[in-house]
C-alpha cells in the first residue's frame, strides 16, 4: 500500500525524466532501458514522448532486486568444484608436510 501512496503525487504514468529521478540515473539510461525492452513503456502518439506506468516501474525494480539476489547467491556458491560436472580431473592443493 505504501507504494501506492508514493505513486499518487507522480500519477499513473511517469515521464522518462520522472523515471530517471526515481531510479537516480540519467534520462539517457532510462531511454536505453526502454529501447532494450528491459523497461516496459508506451508512446503517446506516433512519435510522442515515452510514458512508463508506475506499476511497471515497480515490477522492473523488483526484478532488479531479484537479479541482484540471484547473482549474490551465484557468487557465494562453491564454483571451484565445477570441474566435477565435466569429468575433468580436479586439482586440489596439497597440504604442506610437516
Amino acid at each position: 500500500m505504501e507504494s501506492q501512496r508514493d505513486a499518487a503525487p507522480l500519477g499513473r504514468f511517469l515521464t522518462v525524466a520522472d523515471t530517471a529521478e526515481v531510479l537516480n540515473v540519467s534520462a539517457q539510461h532510462v531511454a536505453e532501458l526502454i529501447s532494450s525492452g528491459e523497461l516496459p513503456a508506451i508512446r503517446i502518439g506516433r512519435s510522442g514522448p515515452w510514458r512508463i506506468e508506475f506499476p511497471a516501474l515497480e515490477a522492473f525494480i523488483s526484478g532488479q532486486y531479484e537479479e541482484a539476489r540471484r547473482a549474490g547467491l551465484w557468487h557465494q556458491a562453491q564454483l571451484t568444484e565445477l570441474a566435477e560436472f565435466s569429468g575433468a580431473p580436479i586439482l586440489r592443493p596439497v597440504p604442506p608436510l610437516g
